[in-house]
Order: C-alpha cells, then sequence, then structure tokens
C-alpha cells in the first residue's frame, strides 16, 4: 500500500468507493477502465477494514467491577468473553 494511502481518512476511502461503485454500476467505463476501477475499489476495501478494525481497537468503556470500582474495559475484549461464555453455555 503505497503511503499515500495511509493518510487517507475512512470517510475520504468510503467516498471514493461509492463513487467507483456508481461508475461501474453505470456501465460506461471502458473494460480496462473497469478492472483498474475494481482493483481500486479493493485497495480502498482494505483501507477502509484496516480503519474499521484500529477504531474497534481503541473502543473503550467504562465498567463497574464487582467490588465497586469503576474500571476501563475494552469493548472487543468484552465482546469476545460474551461469546465464550455463549458457546461454553450451548455446549453444557
Amino acid at each position: 500500500m503505497a503511503a499515500k494511502e495511509k493518510e487517507i481518512t475512512f470517510e475520504e476511502a468510503l467516498n471514493e468507493l461509492e463513487q467507483i461503485a456508481e461508475k461501474l454500476e453505470r456501465g460506461q467505463m471502458t473494460l480496462e477502465e473497469s478492472i483498474k476501477a475494481y482493483e481500486r475499489g479493493m485497495d480502498l476495501k482494505k483501507i477502509c477494514s484496516e480503519r474499521l478494525k484500529e477504531a474497534e481497537g481503541k473502543i473503550e468503556f467504562l465498567a463497574k467491577a464487582p467490588d465497586g470500582k469503576i474500571v476501563k474495559e475494552s469493548a472487543i475484549r468484552e465482546h469476545k468473553e460474551k461469546e465464550k461464555k455463549t458457546k461454553e453455555e450451548i455446549l453444557f
């Protein structure tokens, strides 16, 4: 991925991806243009996915611990723990 792509924001990548999708849907591009647009779209999809993953990693929330203290929790870790508990409950 080029350095320029690393600087693009999620919103910019999503906007460009939407524009590419509209152009492809209109069917007014040559085959070569369509292939290049598709390739760029795949790059933008990867950028969007990476930005979302980064954001998920930063999401935290405040929770009350069993002893009554307020603690920061990772939303991702909490979600994974809930999934694990649900799977364990299904097994037993």
